[in-house]
């Protein structure tokens, strides 16, 4: 525990005007990617906003991606641009897909290996998927992400979004990609996630 309070420290900095810059790699899917809108609304452009400007933003996020893409770039990605945290945000899709929750929680263990190897602190987005695929997949779904950060002593971004969903204009007409109206609630999100955590120390 005590290297894991070490590391929000860490963190806690990126999030403040420190003298040094740091390098913050979003590995995601849509969500991060900004489909259906102007890339530039979405909320890792306004997340890199809000931080110091000597600190610095890498979306290495593609619409449609699985933690299995994930896996396959996050290699590259980690030796091109030497983060310093990795915000890990992916899963969506392997759930909309029906993809074994086993091969799911695998494939992001290794991802956060890897940016351990790295001397990158890996941070793990929670994700939900909709109802209709059945509620004991749904659950177990969700149920992976807070288990894993758990098993990992890694930072969890907890899902917050459900209000977007019945919220007039903040969901596309494809029932699930937030619109540009919603960006400054996701970025809100996580910036408020994390400090909260980070307020515990």
């Amino acid at each position: 525990m005590r290297l894991f309070f070490q590391r929000l420290c860490c963190l806690f900095l990126v999030l403040g005007a420190n003298t040094y810059g740091s390098t913050i790699l979003v590995l995601g899917d849509s969500l991060s990617a900004g489909y259906g809108i102007n890339p530039e609304k979405g909320w890792v452009n306004l997340l890199q906003k809000d931080l110091h400007p000597k600190h610095k933003i890498v979306n290495g996020s593609i619409s449609g991606d699985t933690t299995g893409g994930g896996l396959e770039r996050l290699p590259l990605l980690l030796e091109k641009f030497q983060p310093d945290f990795v915000v890990l945000e992916l899963g969506g899709n392997d759930g909309l897909r029906g993809h074994p929750l086993s091969l799911m929680k695998s494939n992001l263990t290794t991802m956060i290996a890897l940016c351990r190897e790295q001397n990158a602190m890996p941070i793990l987005f929670g994700m939900r998927i909709p109802p209709n695929y059945g509620r004991r997949y749904t659950l177990a779904f969700a149920a992976v992400y807070p288990s894993l950060a758990k098993e990992q002593n890694v930072l969890l971004i907890p899902f917050q979004l459900e209000e977007l969903v019945v919220t007039k204009g903040m969901i596309q007409e494809d029932g699930l990609h937030p619109t540009e109206l919603a960006q400054p609630i996701m970025k809100a999100v996580v910036l408020k996630a994390l400090n909260s955590s980070l307020e515990n120390i």
